[in-house]
């Protein structure tokens, strides 16, 4: 991602925050079966949280829980979420922070579950980010994603992309991937695929749900 990103996103962050969620349904189903991989003991890394929205969500139910995005408008509106939850009775070792993959991969702390939801497509290089997820990984820690598969959606939005990039409302970067090309690259960076599976509910869902274990 780069700097470019980051200040569309700051753009962007408030309209973000307002917008509703598209699929509730499907969004509460990742929820449920997203806590229930995750130890009471673990430690969470999110990668793109946004808003924060998943983070105020799951951090309860683990040891700690740090929400990254490289929108420093993302994090500045989920901090205060994060603050009127506390006040409502939070509690939860909960942090958010701007920081990218590749600047958490040189800090070389490592945690036992990486979540990254809505974020592989905008990360840029899929080998690239998912070897620095792999390295931020414990042994036998867990890997969490639900990402839009652009290559699998009609391929007039796949066309539509540089268009919209040219009128400033898309990022520079989006990887159109597929699902099939998505899973083989997670393999491919050292993980085991435990799950694949489609939480969205309507018709047409571009956004596998998939659990992977570093090995």
């Amino acid at each position: 991602m780069s700097e470019h990103d980051a200040r569309f996103w700051d753009r962007a962050a408030k309209k973000y925050a307002a917008s509703p969620i598209d699929d509730e349904a499907g969004f509460e189903r990742t929820l449920a079966r997203t806590r229930a991989l995750m130890p009471p003991e673990a430690r969470v890394l999110e990668l793109g949280c946004g808003t924060g929205t998943a983070a105020l969500c799951l951090a309860d139910s683990v040891k700690s829980y740090v929400g990254t995005d490289i929108s420093a408008g993302m994090i500045a509106i989920a901090q205060v979420k994060l603050e009127t939850a506390r006040q409502s009775g939070l509690n939860a070792t909960l942090a958010f922070r701007q920081a990218t993959a590749d600047t958490l991969a040189r800090e070389g702390v490592q945690y036992d579950v990486v979540l990254g939801f809505n974020y592989l497509h905008l990360a840029g290089s899929l080998p690239v980010v998912l070897a620095q997820i792999h390295s931020m990984l414990v042994p036998g820690g867990l890997f969490i994603a639900k990402t839009p598969c652009v290559g699998d959606m009609n391929p007039l939005i796949r066309l539509a992309i540089p268009v919209m990039r040219l009128v400033g409302k898309a990022p520079s970067v989006v990887t159109t991937c597929s699902s099939g090309s998505l899973v083989q690259a997670i393999g491919e960076a050292g993980f085991e695929i435990l799950e694949n599976e489609r939480h969205g509910t309507k018709k047409s869902d571009y956004r596998p749900f998939i659990v992977a274990r570093a090995i």
